[in-house]
């Protein structure tokens, strides 16, 4: 039995450690697995490659050749194949698919999720947000409650403004569009296809097809 915190802590590095080793022997290859935490349920496919310290808990599943490096901590999260999260990256109830390159320093809160070849970059935050195929969101950005349409590029500092108080609204952007640096975009609002917005500009109206949004809209 456990009667004390210290048996407790000795308890779970029994089976942390079983449940690496079983891992290891799958065909994951892991760097520096006595730093490695992996939760019962975790599934992750040999060719996987983990670099520790990291974290994996709940229900999340790792696919072949997706490399995690260290300082991550995913939580009932999908990754799939050919996909490359770098360190020090976040993700909960979260899909990412295949092809993809998330963080250093993402952020994927419940709801994220990531489409065929998408970017993430450093010190972006995605809360209840679709990157669609081909879309990147490479700097310093906050994705609430938004869609982001194939192809569309998303400029250093932008932030989707979604929620006014009281009601969370929804920013839809869509493909091909090009979203300039440092852009609040205040919903609900639409930017249409192959759209471009200006840096710096504050949009509270819809942005549609072809055209240009600068300074407030």
């Amino acid at each position: 039995g456990i009667n004390n915190p210290a048996e407790l802590a000795a308890s779970e590095e029994l089976r942390r450690r079983a449940i690496v080793e079983e891992r290891l022997a799958a065909g994951v290859a892991m760097h520096g697995p006595d730093m490695v935490r992996m939760g019962p349920y975790v599934t992750v496919e040999p060719g996987a490659e983990l670099f520790g310290p990291f974290e994996l808990y709940g229900h999340t599943h790792v696919a072949s050749d997706v490399i995690i490096e260290s300082h991550c901590v995913i939580r009932d999260s999908r990754v799939e194949s050919g996909t490359v999260v770098h360190s020090f990256s976040h993700m909960d109830h979260a899909e990412v698919g295949p092809d993809c390159l998330v963080g250093p320093y993402a952020r994927l809160r419940p709801g994220a999720v990531m489409e065929r070849g998408a970017h993430m970059g450093n010190f972006v935050e995605m809360k209840k947000a679709r990157l669609c195929e081909g879309a990147k969101a490479n700097h310093l950005t906050y994705l609430g409650d938004a869609e982001i349409g194939e192809g569309t590029n998303i400029g250093a500092g932008t932030i989707t403004c979604n929620y006014d108080g009281k009601h969370k609204f929804q920013t839809k952007i869509g493909r091909y569009a090009f979203i300039g640096s440092n852009t609040a975009l205040v919903a609900p609002v639409n930017v249409g296809d192959d759209a471009l917005v200006g840096a710096g500009s504050v949009i509270t109206r819809d942005v549609p097809n072809g055209e240009l949004a600068i300074a407030r809209e």
